[in-house]
């Protein structure tokens, strides 16, 4: 999903996509776990940040595969958050610093297998 939502970021504008090969487990609660990784996509210098975020946004507006909440972060950019009315996956994504868009994504709640062990990586 990390993947389909830079798949919307102009091709001309990006210049990296990195996204993390593993992400990292957090407890839910005693029993369950939730997943969380990101991507970051580095743009070329000057690219309208905010407009391609709101672009982005509004391609999901016409799905009803999330809800969509908006916000400034810490650093009072603009950022959206995809949330599935069905499970707890969500996305938030948004400008993190000059030139680049991060989006962060989680899972919904689970189970790990007898005998994981939840530390390491995913």
């Amino acid at each position: 999903m990390e993947r389909e939502i830079a798949a919307l970021i102009p091709e001309e504008a990006i210049v990296s996509v990195e996204q993390k090969p593993t992400g990292a487990l957090f407890p839910c609660n005693n029993t369950q776990h939730t997943w969380y990784g990101s991507t970051t996509i580095r743009l070329t210098d000057g690219s309208d940040v905010e407009g391609i975020v709101k672009t982005i946004e509004e391609h999901y507006q016409e799905e009803d595969r999330f809800d969509i909440r908006t916000r400034l972060n810490f650093a009072r950019e603009y950022e959206v958050q995809l949330m599935s009315p069905t499970s707890a996956e969500t996305y938030i994504f948004g400008k993190t610093a000059a030139d680049t868009v991060r989006i962060d994504s989680g899972s919904v709640c689970f189970t790990l297998p007898e005998g994981v062990y939840p530390g390491g990586k995913f």
